[in-house]
């Protein structure tokens, strides 16, 4: 068997040969040589599977480019930029990696709600630029007491979860929204689950974003559900760019309708530094100074969550080469067959 490692970006390919040893071969294409070096026809032709890597990226050619392909695997959570219709029509199943960075996407948005609510990224940049003329509690303007409020949640699955079990520990109650999750569900977990975006902004003191990337959740945070959004409400986007409109964002900051934000992920990455919001952060304009804070798409990022990533990427396919298994496949529904 031939699987093809697509736009791999992680270095020295160790584990994926430990896992590869013994039951298949592997083609491996590095993100760097994508542009230069596309994969050969030949080895498109034998390709028993493909792993693509990099998020925002498609897989090189088309579906007829790679006749045997009987499995296709998004090494990562987010799958929009696989033709999953098309892939479906040749009946090949397609995986994503669901569960690899639940713990540090959690922590992190968890994270981002506590460097705006106690300011310590307010205060760490304020020492730095003047540490005696800074040094005062009340030069932070989002820090609130968290135990009391409601810590709101778009998407309550693994992640979701994951984040709101955090959020109670610091005595939040819990609301969510999440049309996918069944009748019941809320009372399972002890929380108020509400209908839509704009019910569940207007209750939350914290309203943090882990939904999937998919038509239907692409402005989803837009204006109507910030104009809705309880006064002064946090923002945490730790799911897609796509999601949270910027432009309805920035007009909510400036408003003061939404406190602060904790963002992530961007519409566009790397940041767009013609974004209003974007650039109204880089110029450190006085209104938005302590209240936004941006990371670069790396909620998902630790070693440990990487080796989880690229160990299961490969088993996973692997599993349903050598069984059928349709573990963590996306369009199980869709094909024809559901063993090998």
């Amino acid at each position: 068997m031939l699987v093809v490692l697509s736009q791999f970006p992680h270095g020295a390919p160790d584990l994926e040969k430990r896992t590869a040893q013994g039951r298949c071969d592997l083609y491996i294409q590095t993100r760097e040589e994508a542009d230069a070096k596309p994969i050969p026809a030949a080895i498109r032709a034998k390709a028993d599977a493909i792993v693509h890597y990099p998020a925002g990226t498609t897989i090189e050619g088309k579906t007829a480019d790679w006749p045997n392909v009987r499995a296709v695997l998004r090494s990562g959570v987010g799958y929009d930029m696989i033709d999953v219709a098309a892939w479906s029509k040749r009946n090949v199943a397609v995986f994503n990696v669901p569960d690899y960075g639940t713990s540090e996407v959690a922590d992190h948005a968890i994270a981002l709600m506590l460097a705006l609510t106690r300011g310590t990224s307010s205060y760490h940049d304020l020492i730095r630029a003047n540490p005696t003329a800074n040094w005062h509690h009340l030069k932070a303007p989002v820090v609130r007491r968290l135990r009391g409020c409601t810590f709101g949640v778009v998407g309550l699955g693994r992640i979701g979860l994951a984040a709101a079990l955090r959020a109670r520990a610091f005595g939040m109650d819990i609301a969510f929204c999440d049309p996918f999750q069944p009748a019941g569900y809320e009372i399972a977990v002890g929380a108020k689950r509400v209908k839509t975006p704009a019910e569940l902004a207007a209750i939350s003191d914290v309203l943090s974003i882990h939904a999937p990337s998919a038509p239907e959740t692409v402005g989803l945070i837009g204006k109507d559900v910030l104009a809705k959004a309880k006064k002064g409400m946090v923002l945490i986007n730790t799911a897609r760019g796509a999601i949270v409109d910027l432009e309805a964002l920035y007009d909510a900051l400036k408003s003061k309708r939404v406190a602060a934000a904790g963002l992530d992920v961007l519409p566009e990455e790397p940041a767009n530094p013609n974004n209003r919001l974007v650039r109204a952060f880089l110029a450190r304009e006085a209104w938005l100074e302590g209240r936004l804070t941006l990371s670069p798409h790396a909620a998902f990022y630790s070693p440990a969550s990487l080796v989880d990533m690229r160990v299961s990427s490969l088993t996973n396919v692997l599993a349903h080469l050598e069984t059928g298994s349709l573990a963590a496949c996306v369009n199980a529904a869709q094909l024809k067959t559901k063993s090998k």
